[in-house]
């Protein structure tokens, strides 16, 4: 497995990703809307298939009938708020993680649409099943379509990718069940850390 994306949710997507521009001195990519959820996203590349995905409300939308995503409703600030690990057959790996102790959820279909009308559309197992707040990542399966790193992103460095929890030992049998590593220490909160590094020098998210 190796690393999708990270997701960076925030209330205001516009404000946080001129944000963003300002620190790393790269443009946020538009990515489009999730239909249903209420939100939209920008993205920028961190080397390879791996991107940064910015993502937030879309006024463009009705109120989802529920929650949006990754706390965005609640959130006062932009959170670090998880990652993804691209798989190639999201159903066995699904079965094997279960196997071994971890649940993941089941996988489900979704699709966007870029801004030149592309029709993406991958399969992922719920976010909002992540292990222990999100440290543990969702499974995400694009098939066959075009992957949104391969899109000509501007490109930032990932230095580092760390967590923290109360009981890291909990969380690294969970990443295990899935065959994941993840940098972890013992900390008061749960929570992740990305190192970035943009034109304008480096640049840490949580």
């Amino acid at each position: 497995m190796s690393l999708d994306h990270l997701v960076y949710a925030t209330p205001d997507l516009e404000a946080t990703s001129a944000e963003l521009e300002r620190l790393l001195g790269v443009r946020a990519a538009p990515g489009g809307r999730h239909p249903g959820f209420g939100t939209r996203n920008r993205l920028i590349g961190l080397g390879g298939r791996s991107y940064l995905e910015i993502v937030g409300p879309d006024p463009g939308q009705p109120a989802p009938a529920g929650a949006r995503p990754f706390g965005i409703d609640g959130l006062a600030a932009p959170q670090l708020a998880g990652w993804a690990v691209a798989v190639r057959d999201i159903d066995a790996v699904t079965a094997r993680a279960r196997e071994h102790g971890y649940d993941p959820g089941e996988p489900e279909e979704m699709s966007r649409r870029t801004p030149e009308g592309e029709l993406l559309r991958w399969r992922l197992t719920p976010p909002q099943r992540a292990g222990h707040s999100g440290l543990v990542p969702f499974l995400i399966d694009w098939g066959g379509t075009r992957h949104p790193a391969d899109g000509g992103l501007a490109v930032v460095d990932l230095m580092s990718l760390r967590a923290g929890h109360p009981d890291p030992e909990a969380v690294r049998r969970d990443l295990a069940a899935l065959d994941v590593q993840l940098d972890l220490d013992e900390g008061p909160n749960p929570g992740l850390t990305a190192l970035l590094r943009g034109k304008n020098g480096p640049v840490t998210l949580a």
